[in-house]
């Protein structure tokens, strides 16, 4: 059985990209050879990692997202005997949403022995409410068919309000049944740790380019590895992702 990972979340900016070039690297790491896709119709950030051979699904028809066109990843995914990762971006957020629960694709691919995977991004600062709202809308959309693991990003702030934290929120309190795994993602000191990491994700480098890179320097390499390993020690206790 595969695993397709699909990242929604209809926010942008919130690191959507990240997460899915995260992933994908993390299942090269397990010896896997996943197929990545990439449906975000303006901002193809996760296309640009030439190392993860990330395929450009093209949705749109002249200026008009075509939801038609997601028939052809659904072809793509039935046919692929690996994990899938699939990024996908806030202004097709909705119309990709709306194909899949429409046409009953968790259910299909259940059939075909599959199994899809939500991932998507809660932030926080100015974002935290439109992620939270983002959240709760796939997972009580979504059918039982599908799971869904929940990235904690803490790139713009801590994730809580009104002193509670993500896990005390009534966003995730009503629909924590569905929820297979939380990925908190570590805050990084912008001086160091996220200086070194943004300098990686803006040059659309994997963790295993950059740590090869002998013109970096020792401690900067040093950084990037400590957040490798952190991030892969988080997704080793998710299960879904196994």
């Amino acid at each position: 059985m595969a695993k397709f990972h699909m990242v929604l979340q209809g926010k942008g900016g919130v690191g959507k990209s990240v997460l899915a070039a995260i992933l994908a690297q993390y299942k090269v790491s397990k010896g896997q050879k996943p197929l990545c896709i990439d449906t975000d119709p303006v901002n193809a950030t996760f296309h640009g990692y030439k190392s993860l051979d990330v395929k450009r699904l093209q949705v749109m028809d002249g200026d008009e997202i075509n939801s038609r066109n997601f028939d052809s990843l659904v072809e793509l995914l039935a046919s692929s005997e690996e994990d899938a990762i699939i990024d996908n971006g806030a202004s097709s957020f909705v119309p990709l949403s709306h194909y899949l629960i429409s046409n009953q694709v968790p259910a299909l691919l259940q059939d075909m022995g599959h199994e899809l995977v939500v991932h998507t991004v809660i932030t926080g600062g100015q974002a935290l409410l439109d992620t939270l709202n983002g959240f709760a809308q796939v997972v009580t959309q979504f059918p039982a068919e599908a799971s869904f693991v929940v990235w904690l990003n803490p790139f713009w702030g801590l994730i809580e309000h009104d002193g509670k934290s993500f896990e005390q929120l009534k966003a995730y309190r009503d629909n924590k049944e569905r929820v297979s795994a939380i990925v908190q993602i570590p805050a990084l000191k912008e001086q160091t740790y996220g200086r070194d990491l943004s300098d990686m994700l803006q040059k659309r480098m994997t963790f295993d380019e950059a740590l090869a890179m002998e013109s970096l320097t020792i401690m900067t390499r040093q950084r990037l590895k400590i957040v490798r390993d952190k991030l892969y020690s988080e997704l080793d206790e998710a299960e879904v992702l196994l």
